[in-house]
């Protein structure tokens, strides 16, 4: 439309006009608006939501973290980070987001400058990805105080599915477009070809896999959090010893060479926490574990931090595709059982596939799987690459 016509507009054509434009302006702008609430996210999406993508998170500010599952809410140390949840009374770092505070922004957002940050509501921009090897978003290029509270039933975008893996048109071709039994027949035979260690070889490998981001000298201890030197190994009180996720005992397997050593289930732990879980199945509740924050045990289970919940449920689920019985080693199987005693099988089913949804693959876990693939089974674990084959095939 020629808005610089100098006639006098025709009655009724001209209105019409300006009456449609307006009318499309209109529509743009409540479309734009809606999109932008759509785009917000709340914390506890933000935290399933971790693969990359970028996203507007609103939320409370707990505190500054200072390790995986440690924030503290006073005497702060940096300006560098802030943790946020979806409420400003949480206590539960498993339901904080992990936000990096760039050079941009920390005069504004550090908390070492600006300590009374805490409980205010923010607005933040950024790629969510882990931080700390915690639920984080980092890189951010937006951040403001405030904002408009996203709506609770609102979805985030969907996870990338069985098309978009950078491994499935080779290493998971013949496992592409199937589900249940056949997905499952074609996984096990797909991650059963691997290459084998030794027990003594798994000391090696933990200290690869598991290393800490932040200190190449260290690693990450599964249950405690912990950052611990590589070389603190063994069996004195505060060493890290190999922690079987799948207890040993479940199919009297032990420690020879098979799922007694199979890196993707091995995992290292603080000595007296791993005999404190023992042969304990997985479920929710029990007594606080002291030396493990966030993790709970009874008489016949144990619940390990929120941060892990997802990697021990997937960790579960690979050994119960990779070990079907047909190759000497007994056929490993979930069920909603808490007392298996020395039965091939680890429960409780329904609560671990709730863990993997809860607590997604982070970056941590990625790496983990790309180097136990590239350096030392030659395998990987399928629930870490495609998280919806764990519904694909359980329901």
């Amino acid at each position: 439309m020629n808005t610089k016509s100098s006639s006098r507009p025709r009655p009724g054509r001209m209105v019409t006009a300006f009456a449609l434009a307006v009318t499309l302006v209109t529509s743009v702008a409540v479309a734009a608006t809606s999109a932008s609430a759509a785009a917000t996210l709340t914390v506890a999406q933000a935290l399933s939501a971790q693969d990359g993508r970028n996203a507007t998170v609103t939320g409370y500010v707990i505190g500054q973290p200072t390790a995986s599952s440690t924030v503290i809410t006073s005497n702060y140390t940096a300006d560098t980070a802030i943790a946020i949840a979806d409420t400003a009374s949480e206590t539960s770092t498993g339901r904080m987001l992990y936000v990096q505070v760039t050079t941009a922004y920390r005069s504004s957002f550090g908390l070492l400058t600006n300590p009374s940050l805490r409980g205010r509501q923010i607005t933040a921009t950024g790629t969510l990805t882990a931080y700390f090897s915690h639920g984080g978003l980092k890189n951010p290029t937006a951040m403001s105080l405030g904002g408009t509270a996203p709506s609770p039933t609102a979805s985030p975008s969907p996870s990338p599915t069985s098309t978009g893996g950078p491994y499935d048109s080779t290493y998971y071709a013949n496992a592409m477009g199937k589900t249940g039994s056949a997905l499952r027949s074609s996984l096990h035979s797909i991650i059963r070809t691997q290459t084998k260690l030794s027990y003594d070889q798994v000391w090696e490998a933990l200290r690869d896999t598991d290393q800490d981001p932040g200190n190449t000298n260290n690693v990450i201890l599964l249950y405690t959090g912990r950052s611990q030197s590589k070389t603190s190994n063994g069996g004195g009180v505060d060493d890290w010893n190999r922690e079987h996720v799948w207890a040993k005992s479940h199919g009297d397997f032990g420690t020879a060479t098979g799922p007694g050593t199979d890196v993707h289930h091995l995992r290292p732990t603080d000595v007296s926490v791993n005999s404190l879980r023992g042969n304990k199945d997985f479920d929710t509740g029990g007594s606080p574990v002291a030396e493990a924050p966030g993790c709970y045990t009874d008489a016949d289970s144990f619940e390990p931090r929120n941060a892990v919940k997802g990697d021990v449920a997937r960790m579960i689920m690979y050994m119960a595709i990779r070990y079907e019985g047909n190759d000497g080693w007994p056929n490993l199987e979930m069920n909603n059982s808490v007392s298996n005693g020395t039965a091939p099988y680890l429960g409780r089913q329904s609560v671990l596939l709730q863990w993997h949804a809860q607590d997604p693959p982070d970056t941590f876990e990625k790496r983990r799987n790309q180097r136990i693939y590239e350096r030392w089974q030659g395998n990987r674990n399928p629930f870490v690459d495609h998280p919806e084959w764990a519904g694909a095939i359980w329901g």
